[in-house]
């Protein structure tokens, strides 16, 4: 069994900043000096815009957006929300974003939240009833970059954040959905420190890895 290391960064991390750690460790995983990695952490809040954003999906009233070389469109990170960007090493693009939604898939069945795929639309989402006008609401969103073989940025799944900040932009250009959370469909507050050990765990398993810690310092050789 091969091994992926968990890196934990904490809470309100700036963006930039795991945007450089994620340059820096994709490098070293190119040249082989580190093995599979994943960072978890919660940003402080920030608008990301993918490569296939359109200006309508922007905010209109000027807040800034940081443009990024992941695919996908505009979306949103901050606290309440899990981030996680694996740096591993893959064979395919498109088998390993469905690895990563069925992951999600599993995390929401564990706290209670039944959650599925969407023809057409990346993520992962809870199913809406056309017949009473409810929409499908996204409940985990995926977007990512593979250059030499090996994956950056990666996924976020809404636990108990403020779902407000999503007023500003369309989220992942789909201006016909909902975006929710674990703690909205629940009814109850589930934190981010509550779903990682699901994440770890349902990561692991579907990568066939055994889980270990790493620290951030450990990234910089």
């Amino acid at each position: 069994m091969s091994g992926l290391a968990i890196v934990r960064l904490g809470v309100d991390v700036p963006y930039e900043q795991v945007w450089a750690l994620q340059r820096l460790a994709h490098d070293r995983r190119v040249s082989g000096e580190l093995n599979d990695l994943c960072l978890l952490l919660e940003h402080a809040p920030v608008y990301t815009a993918g490569k296939r954003t359109r200006q309508e999906d922007r905010p209109s009233d000027g807040t800034p957006v940081i443009d990024v070389d992941r695919g996908g469109q505009v979306t949103w990170h901050g606290p309440g929300q899990l981030v996680g960007y694996p740096i591993i090493r893959i064979d395919a693009v498109i088998p390993y974003v469905r690895m990563l939604e069925e992951v999600l898939i599993q995390v929401c069945a564990d706290l209670g939240v039944v959650a599925g795929r969407v023809d057409g639309r990346a993520g992962v989402w809870a199913r809406g009833d056309s017949f009473h006008g409810v929409p499908d609401r996204r409940l985990g969103a995926i977007g990512i970059r593979v250059a030499k073989g090996v994956t950056m940025h990666g996924f976020a799944l809404n636990c108990a954040n403020d779902l407000s900040w999503y007023n500003r932009i369309v989220p992942c250009g789909i201006p016909d959905a909902g975006v929710t959370s674990l703690s909205a469909e629940t009814g109850r507050r589930i934190t981010v420190d509550e779903v990682i050990p699901y994440a770890e765990k349902r990561l692991g398993e579907a990568l066939g890895a055994e889980i270990y810690d790493m620290y951030e310092e450990d990234l910089h050789g």
